[in-house]
């Protein structure tokens, strides 16, 4: 199994202390969903075919809920691309949207670090779900220091995120019992997607050169993505971007690079590069170079319309990046062709 490094706690996103903004929304989520409880159903498309009004919490959870609920569901995704979902601070404006759901979504894990109270007061007078609670500790990461609390980026491992699924399955057969057999059938067709994408991530991680297979990124979003494609995982900052890297720990960062002749180094969309740029100027000055192997999606998918504004296109974009960056062969347009990184090479 891949080492997993630097992994410090994540004990603050779920137990920060609320700030006076944040007590003042959490208050008015309190009354408005307390007179709101008993009026909670299912919105009419206006042909009379009722619509199941969803939202959730990140992309990758969005997508999910899109794929199973399909022409049943409306689904409102509350943070959009590059959001970093551990320092997110809701609006009164997504407190209206939260409490005019008929269910909502989160992922869990304590990823939504500073919503994480607001759910779970939410969560006493409507449905609310995170879509990992389902999943057996034996598939979760704990990483050293972390005391205790599982790694959330759970999505990084395809087939983890899989069985994360029937949270969602069974949840919209409740509130919408007629139209069970379809969620069903749109999750097994999505699994479908999704298992191709796993054998993919397979097959191209395994063409990498085994003493290349060192990812090393801006915080530590790909332990599980490490787990499932065989690569150990190097992250400058902790499970939660809250964490700050020290210089100490940026000069060991360089050490390794140098002395294990590591070549590429990755950021990521919703995190500043200031950490990465910092290990390849520090090699630069002992002689080694290091290039930035691209951009990842870590926390967050790609614009909204793309293909890696998508979980499979997300996590094509991700193994395609680093199979290539690392020294492996995959599809110029990744497992579907539909790489935006296919066109922008010259």
């Amino acid at each position: 199994m891949p080492a997993i490094r630097n992994s410090t706690t994540i004990a603050n996103h779920g137990s920060l202390a609320l700030s006076a903004t944040c007590r003042g929304l959490l208050v008015l989520v309190l009354c408005v969903a307390g007179c709101e409880h008993a009026s909670v159903r299912p919105a009419d498309s206006g042909n009379g075919a009722a619509l199941i009004k969803t939202l959730a919490t990140v992309g990758m959870v969005a997508d999910l809920v899109r794929q199973i609920g399909g022409e049943h569901t409306i689904v409102t995704q509350l943070m959009g691309s590059g959001v970093d979902p551990h320092l997110y601070k809701a609006t009164r404006d997504d407190m209206q949207k939260i409490l005019s759901a008929d269910v909502v979504f989160s992922s869990g894990l304590m990823l939504e670090g500073r919503l994480q109270d607001t759910l779970k007061k939410i969560g006493e007078q409507r449905p609310v779900f995170a879509i990992t609670s389902r999943l057996p500790t034996d598939m979760l990461l704990v990483p050293e220091g972390a005391h205790g609390h599982p790694d959330p980026h759970v999505w990084m491992d395809v087939a983890a995120w899989t069985s994360c699924m029937d949270v969602i399955v069974d949840s919209l057969s409740r509130l919408q019992p007629t139209h069970a057999d379809d969620f069903k059938a749109n999750a097994e067709t999505f699994r479908k997607q999704l298992q191709a994408l796993h054998e993919y991530g397979l097959s191209s991680i395994a063409s990498i050169p085994k003493s290349n297979r060192i990812l090393v990124t801006s915080h530590d979003a790909f332990n599980y993505f490490g787990r499932a494609y065989d690569l150990e995982v190097i992250g400058v900052q902790g499970l939660s971007t809250e964490s700050e890297a020290g210089l100490q720990r940026i000069n060991e960062l360089v050490d390794l690079l140098v002395d294990r002749k590591v070549d590429a180094v990755f950021v990521e969309s919703s995190v500043p590069r200031k950490n990465i740029l910092a290990l390849i100027e520090g090699a630069k000055s002992r002689g080694h170079d290091v290039k930035v192997g691209g951009e990842l999606f870590s926390d967050a998918m790609g614009d909204e319309g793309t293909y890696e504004g998508t979980y499979v296109g997300m996590l094509d974009h991700n193994i395609t990046i680093v199979t290539e960056a690392l020294g492996g062969t995959a599809p110029a347009g990744g497992l579907n062709g539909r790489l935006s990184i296919a066109t922008e090479r010259p």
